[in-house]
């Protein structure tokens, strides 16, 4: 399965997106190895619930070039920002998952009147005193990236021979959890890898995002103003539990949903996450600005 791409262009953002649906606007952000495929994935519920989905893809991914002189979560903010202006959107809420929480999160700080409604999916983000600051990787990912990510097709070869590797080294979903759920939520944690290829077109962004989500800082969260909701899983091979449970506690009034396993993924909580959006979006969107 492949989620097409009738992609747009934003020339004055420089930035490759999507709109998919109709309603309320969100802007969904998606995470490393992603682009707008990988946020309409995510966002497939949203849409069939009547929302709005505008997925960019992040700087270094498929259509968008990373900039030469500040390719940061700040100016990746700025760019979502000049993104609305391009689609004339006054507020949206904004939905930023894993390598995508960092810009999300600045999207919030950094323009508050644009953002209605805050949503970080397993999330990476700055820990103090944590065994690094910015966010930790599974064991052998490293490899991965250096040899079978680094073209095309060694790593759709990686995709046939080696895939339970790959869920859990790239995916950061212990493989086993697939065996307990049904054949739907196995084709979702399936179209998630798939949706990496051509990496030749994703590569620019995943090494940016290691740049990135391995030199975190604290952000200002305590200037977030939109109602904010973080979700994790205790087994997240990235290690966003402690990091989102964290996080949900700097915002003010944030509310934290962490569940004992699920993985990178949340797999098994499809129904439960895509409840949770909607009763927060719901009740947040709602709110005056």
């Amino acid at each position: 399965m492949r989620i097409a791409r009738e992609h747009q262009y934003a020339p004055m953002c420089s930035t490759e997106y999507a709109v998919v649906g109709y309603g309320l606007p969100i802007l969904v952000v998606h995470g490393s190895g992603g682009g707008i495929d990988q946020s309409l994935l995510m966002a497939a519920d949203l849409v069939r619930h009547g929302y709005r989905v505008i997925a960019p893809s992040r700087f270094g991914y498929l259509g968008t070039p990373l900039p030469n002189e500040d390719a940061s979560s700040q100016a990746q903010a700025d760019a979502f920002a000049c993104l609305l202006d391009h689609l004339k959107i006054d507020r949206v809420a904004v939905i930023g998952a894993s390598a995508g929480a960092p810009s999300s999160m600045q999207m919030a700080i950094r323009h508050p009147e644009r953002v209605s409604a805050l949503v970080l999916l397993v999330p990476a983000t700055f820990m103090p005193n944590a065994e690094g600051a910015g966010a930790s990787a599974p064991p052998g990912l490293a490899t991965i990236l250096v040899t079978v990510m680094r073209w095309d097709y060694p790593f759709w070869v990686a995709t046939k021979v080696m895939r339970k590797i790959l869920v859990r080294h790239v995916l950061a979903t212990p493989p086993e959890l697939l065996d307990a759920v049904d054949a739907d939520e196995r084709q979702r944690v399936e179209n998630f890898l798939d949706f990496v290829m051509p990496v030749s077109e994703r590569r620019v962004g995943l090494v940016n995002d290691g740049i990135v989500t391995t030199n975190l800082s604290r952000f200002a969260l305590e200037q977030v103003r939109a109602p904010t909701l973080v979700i994790s899983a205790q087994d997240d091979l990235y290690g966003t539990y402690e990091r989102a449970r964290y996080t949900a506690g700097e915002i003010p009034g944030a509310r934290f949903v962490g569940y004992p396993s699920g993985g990178h993924l949340l797999v098994g909580h499809q129904k439960q996450v895509t409840n949770e959006l909607l009763t927060h979006l719901g009740k947040a969107i709602a709110r005056p600005p």
